[in-house]
């Protein structure tokens, strides 16, 4: 069995965790293919076999990979969607960081974990993605994410007016400094932030969140993920940002944007015993009260 590795760097705190995942690997006889550039890291400090073999884009990995593991924490489990694409290669993510929802196997559940891929007793959860559609090149050949697409002001610029369309027809004009349109795996990212609801991951659903209206009567909206969300912009700046998950691009105002579902999903592994309700109450702190 092999198993791509992907990190994007090793924090000295995190040296022992890191060998024992690498040592608990060979012990199930899994083959690591390891990031070129957290490789590059690794071997000065992290006892590797001698063989190991690395990877640098997408391309590489093959399909004999049938997992990427993501070291870390969200953000970095993040980046491997962009690395897997429509592969079918199922994401892990182990969360070595602070909150992580995506990577919700702690550094004490890494040789669970591990043991879990080896003997196949895990869960696969799907995972639907958002695509965009724009006018100008954007995003090169990964237009789409896991979490959110979101459009911004630029820099110190005044509020912009974002005019909002489902499958054509007219939603709103959202006055605010910026505009969310999340996954349900991104709702409870950076539109939860901005007080959007948390939707569970089979909903079927976008959650649109404005970024701090003008309008105090204007809040999130759900809508079902068959439509089609497309946005004209007003800024009195010439320029706009337009991210999907961590990656931004500043274009045009005058850019034509619209977002819909990706045509395919990606698959993350979790453990058995963890699923979506479990996370939220052990992130969150749902149901724990001083006074009990």
């Amino acid at each position: 069995m092999k198993a791509a590795i992907y990190s994007r760097i090793l924090e000295s705190e995190q040296q022992k965790d890191v060998q024992l995942f690498f040592d608990e690997l060979a012990i199930q006889k899994i083959e690591p293919i390891i990031f070129k550039d957290y490789f590059d890291q690794l071997k000065e400090t992290i006892h590797l076999p001698a063989d190991t073999k690395t990877f640098s884009i997408s391309e590489d990995l093959t399909d004999e990979i049938e997992f990427i593991i993501s070291l870390v924490g969200d953000g970095t489990l993040l980046d491997t969607v962009t690395l897997v694409r429509n592969k079918q290669i199922s994401i892990m993510g182990i969360n070595f960081g602070r909150l992580g929802f995506l990577a919700s196997i702690g550094r004490e559940e890494v040789k669970i974990a591990v043991k879990s891929i080896a003997k196949r007793t895990y869960v696969t959860d799907k995972r639907t993605m958002i695509h965009l559609d724009a006018s100008l090149p954007m995003f090169g050949n990964v237009p789409y994410a896991l979490n959110d697409f979101s459009i911004h002001k630029r820099d110190v610029a005044s509020m912009i007016k974002i005019h909002t369309y489902l499958n054509g027809e007219f939603l709103n004009t959202y006055w605010a400094d910026g505009l969310i349109v999340a996954t349900p795996t991104g709702s409870t990212g950076y539109s939860l932030s901005c007080n959007g609801p948390v939707v569970f991951p089979d909903s079927g659903s976008f959650v649109i969140t404005p970024v701090a209206p003008h309008n105090l009567n204007v809040r999130p909206i759900i809508v079902p993920d068959d439509n089609i969300i497309s946005f004209e912009i007003e800024s009195r700046s010439e320029q706009i940002i337009c991210a999907l998950d961590s990656r931004r691009e500043i274009v045009s105002k005058d850019v034509q944007l619209a977002v819909k579902k990706e045509s395919f999903d990606i698959h993350l592994v979790r453990l058995s015993e963890n699923n979506f309700l479990q996370t939220l109450r052990n992130k969150l702190t749902w149901g724990l009260d001083k006074r009990n």
